[in-house]
């Protein structure tokens, strides 16, 4: 019975990876078609790449769309960090509840309704509408990431680190930097990935918060091919996708790197202990 339920779960895996993936590979194809349709197949070829990088304006979006991403990643994962570490300090279960349900509700929020409160924020302010409203978007939507994500390292630290650092005259700072920070680190390094990936890929929310003469990749798509079938869109998508496996594969050694690590001083305390 356990063997029948592991083939239908196998089959069911396979479907939705079908389903998930096909698509993708789809568009990637014919980013290497001669033609300018995605109706046939004319033969290989390169010249749609080729279109893509002696386009300055797509370079130039390219370019944006990788610095908000970076640098949103870099202030939200300072901020998220620093607002996992009040929380972890927060002794008041009812408060520590509250904050974290605040918290959460960005998480599952509509990008839509958070786009429009964006929009709706930043017009009250008199702020124009272009890099920075961007970019203060993109923070504010990946610090709750970055708190879920660095929370559980907290919970995971040894308390009894911080108390044995203070017992040896280590004031507030070096025990942050010395002890809490390197043992929270690889939750610090899934929460910068996992904000990177989400500014790159998000649409719905930039939608909403960027101006004339700047845009992200992800709104320069939705553009282009409201205009029509160009081959140059599946190019630049394709590329995306590929930036986006090397983000996983990436957050997925150091996740790697990390549990051996830890393996590894395990087993060092016990050879120790015995």
């Amino acid at each position: 019975m356990q063997s029948k339920l592991s083939g239908w779960s196998k089959a069911y895996l396979i479907i939705v990876f079908i389903i998930l993936y096909a698509p993708i590979l789809f568009l990637v194809m014919y980013s290497f078609s001669k033609g300018n349709t995605m109706s046939n197949f004319h033969g290989f070829t390169f010249d749609h790449y080729q279109t893509l990088f002696h386009d300055p304006r797509l370079i130039q979006i390219v370019l944006d769309t990788l610095i908000v991403a970076l640098l949103s990643s870099l202030f939200a994962t300072i901020i998220g960090t620093a607002g996992a570490l009040g929380v972890y300090e927060t002794r008041h279960r009812a408060i520590r509840q509250t904050v974290l349900s605040l918290n959460n509700i960005l998480m599952v929020s509509p990008d839509v309704i958070i786009g429009a409160s964006f929009l709706i924020f930043f017009t009250m302010l008199g702020l124009r509408l272009g890099f920075i409203s961007v970019l203060l978007s993109h923070i504010a939507f990946s610090i709750p990431i970055v708190v879920l994500l660095v929370l559980p390292k907290l919970n995971e630290m040894n308390a009894s680190m911080i108390d044995a650092a203070a017992d040896l005259g280590a004031n507030p700072w070096q025990t942050l930097t010395r002890v809490i920070l390197p043992a929270i680190m690889p939750g610090i390094f899934s929460g910068f990935f996992m904000a990177v990936t989400y500014s790159l890929d998000d649409f719905a929310v930039t939608f909403f918060v960027t101006g004339n003469g700047f845009s992200t990749l992800s709104v320069e798509i939705y553009s282009r091919a409201r205009q029509g079938v160009d081959l140059e869109i599946n190019a630049l998508s394709a590329l995306w996708f590929l930036v986006s496996l090397l983000l996983i594969a990436g957050y997925y050694f150091l996740e790697q790197y990390n549990q051996g690590r830890k393996t590894k001083n395990r087993q060092q305390v016990e050879a120790v202990i015995k």
